[in-house]
This record gives structure tokens, sequence and C-alpha cells, in this order.
């Protein structure tokens, strides 16, 4: 009998013992965690990223096969296009999965692997923006200089430290519980965003000051320049302009709305760049390539009323 009952006390012991393990289990698996009652944030940020598997992934693909097609003749800035698209189609298979961990699967594993996808977004989208800009910065305010740079290798071995910076970056967060750690990120948009307003800046100050005093027309280089400047900008101004604006003043909110609504809410307007990003890139071309010609037509007809016009209002003035 008390053999018995001290099996009998030790099943019930491990019985609760197993009980509060898996309520530390599903505490600790739970994504929502200190949101549960606030997860507008993170729900906003989830469903401007369906823009990312519907239109993003295949505009994605779309440009790095442009850029494949174009290798006979590349840009200098090629390289950090196509790594910027491929970063972008990686990330955007992250909201179906995320989906089905937030209701379905509750895995701590998945929702790590997660958590490296969204580091990498914050690292490689700002570092490979800033390369481009500083490769069109020294192109058009330091020609000279830019000529005996144009050798892939010094881009390839920039392509690796930008990398290595990610990776690094999207280890640290997966891992977690780092002090300080959103500071890091913050530093970090701040600095690269900084950095690419003073390039375009830059940039369009030479460009303007190049076609001289009564000169309409502009070099062709420089012209791509100018369409790569400005479409770096629309970029800045929509996707990075948030987050520096509101992550810097964290103290002044409580901790829960910060997190759970500033936050979200910021990274949602950087995550949707990976759908903005490779649309820009296609609207600068003359003609997309692998879509057929009446797809544009039929996108386009609404303009060709307005197209038809024009001339004849040219032809016969008022």
């Amino acid at each position: 009998m008390a053999s018995n009952l001290s099996l009998s006390n030790s099943t019930i012991w491990i019985m609760n013992a197993s009980s509060d393990l898996n309520t530390t289990i599903t505490k600790r698996f739970n994504v929502f965690e200190g949101c549960e009652h606030q997860v507008e944030g993170i729900l906003f940020d989830l469903t401007l990223q369906v823009f990312n598997v519907v239109i993003g992934i295949p505009a994605n693909i779309l440009v790095i096969c442009v850029l494949i097609q174009n290798r006979k003749e590349p840009s200098t800035s090629d390289i950090f296009l196509g790594c910027l698209a491929f970063m972008d189609a990686y990330f955007g298979i992250v909201p179906p999965i995320s989906f089905l961990n937030f209701y379905l699967w509750h895995s701590k594993g998945v929702w790590s692997s997660i958590k490296f996808a969204y580091g990498v977004k914050d690292t490689s989208g700002p570092l490979f923006l800033s390369c481009i800009c500083l490769d069109r910065f020294l192109a058009v305010v330091f020609p000279v200089f830019f000529g005996q740079l144009k050798p892939v290798m010094y881009r390839a071995i920039l392509t690796v430290i930008v990398f290595l910076l990610t990776f690094a970056y999207s280890a640290a967060k997966t891992v977690g519980g780092l002090p300080n750690f959103e500071k890091v990120f913050t530093g970090e948009i701040l600095a690269t965003f900084t950095w690419m307003v003073l390039c375009n800046a830059c940039i369009l100050r030479a460009l303007r000051k190049s076609r001289g005093a009564g000169k309409d027309d502009m070099h062709p280089m420089k012209k791509r320049a100018f369409k790569i400047v400005l479409s770096i900008l629309c970029i800045i101004i929509c996707n990075y302009l948030p987050p520096v604006a509101l992550f810097p003043f964290e103290d002044y909110y409580t901790p829960d709305v910060f997190r759970c609504y500033v936050q979200p809410v910021g990274f949602a307007f950087l995550n949707i760049s990976s759908t903005i990003q490779p649309l820009v890139y296609l609207s600068r071309l003359e003609k997309v390539p692998f879509l057929p010609d009446n797809w544009v037509k039929r996108f386009c007809s609404c303009c060709e009323p307005r197209n038809s016009e024009t001339p004849k209002t040219q032809n016969n003035p008022a």
C-alpha cells in the first residue's frame, strides 16, 4: 500500500510538472506575447505583407530575369539590385508561414526562422540601397575615380560585407534577449536614411549643374542616374521615412504601445518595400520583357485618349 501510494503521488507530481511545463512552453511559444489584447498593429503589418506575396514575389523574380537577360550589358549597380530582389523575394514567403504559425502551428522553431527573415529584411534592404546610392554618387560626382572602380571585384567585396552584416544582425535577432537590441536597428535606419538622402541630394545638384546654361539635354548615362536617384528617393520617402520618424522617440511611448503599435506600423512601411522596390525598377524600363504587349496596352488603355488629344492641342493652338 505504501509503495502504491508513493507511486501514485509520484505520478500526480509528474502530471503536475508536465502541466506546468506545458503551460510554460505555451506561454514561451506565444508569438503575441505582451500584445495578446493589442494585436491590431501586428495584423496591420501582416496584411500589408500580403502584397509581398501576391505582387512582390512575381515582381522580384521578374527583376532578376531582366538583370540576367541584360547581363551582356550590365550596369554597375546590377549586382546590388539582383541581391536586393533576391532578398525581397525570400522575404515574400514569410507572411503565409507567419499566419500558419500564429494560428495553427505555434512552433518556436518556425518563429525563429521568421525572426531571422525579418532580420534579413531589416538589414539587407537599407544596406543594398545605400550601396546603390554610393555607386551612383561616385559615377556622377567623381566620374574619374568611379572609372577606376568599375571592375566587379569591388562590388562583390562590398556585397559580401553586406551579407555578413545582414546574417550577423539576423542571427542576433533570432537569438533575442540582447539588451537594447532595438536601438541597433534604429541607429542603422537613421544612418542609412541620412546617407541616402545626402547622396541623392549631391547627385541631383551635380546633375543640375552639368546641364550648363541654356541646355536642356542631358547625357544618357547621367539621365539614367537621374532616374535611379528619383526612384530611390521615392522608396526612401514611402518606406523609410515612417520608421525614421517614429523609432527615435521610443522613450516617449509606453513600452506596450511602442512594442504593439509603433514598431509593427513602422515595420509595415519598411516591409512593403519588397513590393514597391521592384515595381519602381520595372517602371523605369522602356519595355518590360517576358510580358505580352497586349497586357501593357490594356493596362495603359485608360491613358490612350489623353495621349491622342495632346497632339491635336499642340498642333492647333488657341
